[in-house]
């Protein structure tokens, strides 16, 4: 009889997959509903509640999600909305993150084909979940005219605003692909227990340090924030209009400040009844006719406590630094922990600034010509100065990556050795 065992069966089969999958939609379907709930949608007419949350789910993971309005023969809705709800997307990403990368630990090598074919079996399934939700996500409202002399020119000529939304099924699974392949690397960079194909382990040493302080700094803004936002909901008042925006924007928010706080700016407008929920001041600084310039300057014109922000960012990208030299390898000069610290804040502030971006419009109009109803219309827009916030994000880097690779030096670090007292 022969010795040989059996090969043993890879642990990552397709039920560890759709585990995974489900596991991320039933935690982003769940967040998802609560922040609509606190949010007040859970009173909209004609069963829309479902279809809403799946399109928040939708746009939450990159899917494109379409405004669509009617207002009769002469007259027209438009509406457009581009906003990622990131407090549902993280969720998911952290759950599918840890799916994915479960049955990969306690592994040092994985060949490239393995791991492709396990990244391969979760967004199959993906795919699959895609395209239930976007034929899930769908709907539409009558909206009401203001009462008076709007209303009655409305009804004369049959002008009766309807908005809906439904979701652009091939852009869906493209954007959709694309954020489940960044969570997936990120999550591969990120883990120490996760194994990577052997002509990639010479990137680790430098990469993954840096990938998972970036990781913490991100998380950290958003559990400030929520301890934040939890006091400010139990002591301030507006508990629902709070807890919803904690449940569908927090890192919005935070990741916001994040880059305020380092010195960047943003360009934005705030017309009509839509604004940005909180804090206030956002909103104050920009309901203007034309763009207004939102920085710690502008922020401090009307309320100076958004000088801490400039506190706070020191702080945190600081521990983040001396996060990412205490995982380095000891051999690693003050030089290089700054320049990988530099390139790797580069990275967060970029992404940052592509997730937190906003545009939201929507207006009715009679022949063409001006808006049918003010009461209706409304634009929400908000972008960053890129290129700025790039290079105050270069200088950040440089600055605190030497700082920190400094104050880890009395740290115990990779690839040290301690040396044994010599017996005299």
């Amino acid at each position: 009889m022969s010795d040989q065992k059996p090969p043993r069966r890879a642990p990552h089969g397709w039920l560890h997959a759709l585990v995974a999958v489900l596991a991320a939609l039933l935690v982003m379907a769940v967040v998802a509903a609560l922040g609509l709930w606190a949010a007040g949608a859970a009173d909209l007419p004609g069963g829309a509640f479902p279809s809403v949350v799946a399109a928040v789910v939708v746009m939450a993971v990159g899917g494109s999600v379409k405004l669509s309005g009617d207002a009769g023969a002469i007259a027209e809705t438009n509406a457009d909305l581009s906003v990622l709800p990131l407090s549902v997307g993280l969720a998911g990403a952290l759950v599918i993150a840890a799916g994915f990368l479960r049955p990969l630990r306690h592994r040092a090598v994985a060949g490239a084909s393995e791991l492709a074919g396990w990244a391969g079996r979760i967004a199959a399934l993906w795919v699959l979940l895609l395209i239930g939700l976007g034929l899930t996500a769908g709907h539409e409202f009558a909206v009401a005219l203001p009462e008076g002399q709007v209303s009655d020119i409305g009804e004369l000529l049959d002008a009766s605003p309807k908005v809906g939304f439904e979701t652009e099924v091939p852009l869906t699974l493209v954007f959709g692909l694309l954020w489940l392949a960044g969570v997936l690397a990120v999550a591969l960079l990120v883990s120490r227990g996760a194994p990577l194909p052997a002509r990639l382990l010479r990137f680790q040493e430098s990469v993954r340090p840096a990938a998972f302080a970036m990781v913490v700094l991100l998380l950290s803004y958003v559990a400030l924030g929520l301890v934040i936002g939890l006091v400010v909901a139990a002591t301030k008042g507006h508990a629902a209009e709070t807890l919803a925006v904690l449940l569908l924007g927090l890192p919005n928010l935070v990741w916001l400040a994040f880059t305020l706080g380092l010195g960047a700016s943003w360009e934005g407008r705030v017309e009509g009844p839509f604004g940005l929920p909180m804090p206030q001041v956002l909103d104050d600084v920009l309901r203007t006719p034309e763009n207004s310039t939102l920085n710690l300057s502008t922020l401090a014109e009307y309320d100076g406590r958004v000088w801490w922000l400039l506190a706070v960012a020191a702080v945190l990208v600081l521990s983040a630094a001396f996060l990412m030299a205490a995982r380095s390898p000891a051999r690693m000069r003050a030089w290089q922990h700054a320049v990988h610290m530099a390139v790797a804040l580069m990275l967060t502030v970029l992404t940052v600034c592509l997730l937190a971006r906003i545009s939201a419009h929507y207006g009715l109009s009679l022949l063409g010509i001006g808006d049918l109803g003010g009461g209706l219309s409304g634009v929400v827009l908000l972008n960053p100065k890129l290129w700025t916030a790039l290079g105050l994000a270069l200088a950040w880097g440089l600055v605190t990556g030497f700082i920190g690779s400094l104050l880890a030096r009395r740290v115990q670090r990779h690839g040290e050795v301690e040396t044994a007292p010599k017996e005299g």
